[in-house]
């Protein structure tokens, strides 16, 4: 019976993934036909000419080394500021007791609230301002802080129980040591998780490096990208494969990390 009962649950969940997964796999496999297959008609899932001219054209049309290592550059730079700047500021937030902390912490999500639109002409002129326009460190800085970032923090900071904090100020651990050997090791999946997040936000980030940079070798993967389309007419086979290369990186960083995600014990540094 328990079987029968989980048919319309598991026939549910199989219809969406494959509703998710159908429009992937058809760019995938669209990257590997030739120009004139992409609109012929009738449509085909796959192709009929299988063809790598797309990559190999867009590997060598354009400066793949030096945008992937520009964008490698601001997403592991900015994902590693971002996890140690929102842990401490989670942390405080979560057990440091002061009013203005908790005005602040109101504060930090009253910018979810905003568009980003909003805040781009502000923090734009700030960055032309500190002479950061056209370099990368203008598009890491202002991304370092997020108010996701720090809320998960201080939601999970603030489940630690204080008897393992005051266990720990007895043995003589000092605040931050306090806060680097036993607080930030129990705050690893949540350390994972938003480093996935960051990495994914900053790679694909488009806008902020449209508006931040001007020479083209600064650029990154997504603002390369755009460059293929041209003003009259866009080469889609080489369009669609540079855009499954730009997607490789995301994915394998993704299967290395995703066992980490859900392995926390909160409890292992309390006794019975």
């Amino acid at each position: 019976m328990k079987v029968l009962r989980a048919v319309p649950s598991t026939a549910v969940l199989w219809l969406l993934a494959v509703v998710y997964l159908f429009p992937v796999l058809w760019f995938v496999l669209s990257s590997f036909k030739p120009g004139s297959e992409l609109f012929s008609l009738p449509l085909t899932l796959f192709p009929q000419d299988w063809t790598t001219s797309g990559y190999a054209t867009a590997w060598s049309r354009f400066d793949f080394q030096q945008y992937f290592l520009n964008t490698t550059i601001v997403a592991v730079v900015t994902t590693a500021l971002t996890v140690a700047v929102s842990a401490m500021t989670g942390y405080a937030l979560a057990k440091f007791q002061a009013w203005w902390l908790k005005a602040f912490f109101v504060c930090i999500l009253a910018t979810t609230m905003l568009p980003t639109e909003v805040i781009m002409p502000s923090a734009f002129a700030v960055v032309r301002d500190l002479g950061l326009y056209d370099s990368l460190a203008g598009i890491i800085v202002p991304s370092v802080l997020t108010a996701s970032g720090t809320f998960m923090f201080r939601q999970y900071f603030a489940t630690v129980p204080n008897e393992l904090m005051e266990q720990a100020r007895i043995d003589g651990v000092g605040e931050i040591g306090l806060f680097l050997r036993i607080m930030l090791p129990l705050a690893k999946p949540i350390c994972v998780v938003l480093a996935i997040f960051s990495l994914q936000w900053r790679w694909n980030d488009y806008v902020w490096p449209l508006l931040v940079l001007r020479d083209p070798h600064r650029y990154t993967l997504q603002v390369a990208l755009r460059s293929i389309v041209g003003a009259d007419n866009i080469d889609w086979s080489v369009l669609l494969s540079a855009s499954v290369i730009s997607l490789i990186p995301m994915v394998v960083m993704f299967l290395i990390f995703q066992r980490h995600i859900m392995n926390a014990d909160l409890n292992s540094g309390l006794k019975d």
